[in-house]
């Protein structure tokens, strides 16, 4: 019982780690349809800035803000300075570029902040509380994980559903060239959608970095389960970047806990397989009507 309630709350609080990250993913395809390789190494520089004003003895929610409003700003450097020339072309040549942002953002941060461990601090507690004789890991900042992440689903989901501004991404996102005809200003549109996935992306590298130990790699494994989730989920829906994270997260969870963590990658990669073969557009997916 001790084990199977362990076992479930750590796949909790992982997966919504894994739908911070998803959320990111999630934003910049429905506002530029592009998938972002960068996002990780993007949100780890940010995290890095939280550490020095950290280590500078500034407060932890200070630099929590201050690594926020970074990385909105990176965001919008990265559309205008590298993105922004190959924009109206192929969409895989976005997508390349992406990933070559991921290797150079790597090696700058080796560069500038080195290639050691460095320990991350936690506005809460990491230990968990005791229910008559069982523990509960279920620890203070797994909470704050946990309302984070459903307080950024929720602020998305009006964002898209509920506002002129959301509704003028996702125009630009689909056809810029209508909306450009109907008065919408794409290049701003596609600038804040990439700040704002850069926002979320530091979000969820924050979260991911709290009581553990940061360093220039610590985020290359949550874009791939991140990557995970957001498929499974579906690319175009908040919510299912997060039942997608719970999924994955707590799937994976029990085949560490039951099976051995050495095929926790190999799991993931087969749940990866099953949404593409089953579902393609994800759990949350709807088919697109078409008029004749």
């Amino acid at each position: 019982m001790q084990q199977l309630l362990t076992t479930a709350l750590t796949g909790l609080t992982l997966g919504f780690v894994y739908a911070a990250f998803a959320l990111a993913l999630v934003l910049i395809w429905r506002s530029t349809r592009i998938v972002n390789f960068a996002q990780a190494p993007m949100a780890m520089i940010t995290t890095y800035v939280a550490l020095l004003l950290i280590d500078a003895g500034l407060s932890y929610w200070l630099a929590f803000v201050v690594a926020l409003v970074s990385g909105l700003v990176l965001g919008a450097l990265v559309e205008r300075v590298f993105v922004r020339p190959v924009e109206g072309k192929s969409e895989i040549n976005a997508v390349i570029l992406t990933l070559g942002l991921f290797i150079v953002i790597h090696a700058l941060a080796a560069v500038l902040f080195g290639s050691r461990y460095r320990s991350f601090p936690a506005p809460f507690g990491l230990r968990g509380f005791e229910v008559g004789e069982l523990n509960v890991a279920l620890t203070g900042f797994g909470m704050f994980t946990i309302v984070a992440v459903l307080v950024v689903m929720g602020l998305l989901v009006a964002l898209f559903r509920f506002t002129d501004l959301g509704l003028r991404m996702r125009a630009s996102a689909y056809n810029a060239e209508v909306a450009r005809l109907l008065g919408v200003r794409v290049g701003r549109m596609l600038t804040l959608g990439w700040a704002l996935a850069a926002l979320v992306g530091s979000l969820s590298g924050l979260l991911i970095a709290g009581g553990s130990l940061v360093h220039p790699s610590y985020m290359d494994s949550v874009v791939v389960y991140g990557f995970v989730a957001a498929v499974l989920g579906g690319l175009d829906s908040p919510l299912g970047a997060v039942v997608g994270g719970l999924l994955l997260g707590v799937s994976l969870s029990f085949v560490s806990g039951y099976v051995g963590s050495e095929v926790v990658a190999l799991a993931a990669l087969v749940i990866l397989m099953l949404v593409l073969l089953l579902k393609p557009g994800g759990l949350f997916s709807h088919a697109a009507a078409r008029r004749v």
